[in-house]
C-alpha cells in the first residue's frame, strides 16, 4: 500500500513544470529549485527528486523509470508470496512424508 502524499498532484507537475523550464534558462539555471520550492512552499530537496525521476522518465536521464520500479515491486511482491508458498509446501510434503512412514512401519 503506498503512503499518503504529502503535495497533490497537480501541484508536483506545476512545480516540475516550473523548475525544468528555469534550468533551461542559464541566467535563472543556478538555485532554480530554491526559488521555485519557496515559491510553491515545497523543500528544494523534495522538489530536485521530484525533477530526478521526471527526467528519467521522459528519458532525458538514466534510471530506473517510475513505471519499471512499480513493475519491479510488483514482482519482488509476487516473488517473496511464491516463496512462502513452496515452503509451505515443502513443510507439509516433509510432514506427510513422514506420517506415511511411521504408518508402513506399524
Amino acid at each position: 500500500m503506498a503512503a499518503p502524499r504529502k503535495y497533490p498532484e497537480e501541484l508536483r507537475e506545476r512545480a516540475i513544470r516550473m523548475a525544468v523550464d528555469l534550468r533551461r534558462d542559464p541566467a535563472a539555471r543556478s538555485g532554480a529549485l530554491r526559488r521555485v520550492g519557496e515559491q510553491l512552499g515545497i523543500n528544494p530537496e523534495t522538489l530536485r527528486n521530484w525533477v530526478q525521476q521526471a527526467e528519467i522518465d521522459e528519458g532525458h536521464r538514466p534510471g530506473v523509470t517510475t513505471a519499471e520500479a512499480q513493475r519491479i515491486g510488483e514482482l519482488e511482491r509476487e516473488n517473496r508470496e511464491l516463496r512462502r508458498a513452496n515452503e509451505i509446501l515443502r513443510t507439509a510434503s516433509a510432514f506427510f512424508a513422514a506420517a506415511e512412514l511411521d504408518r508402513k512401519l506399524k
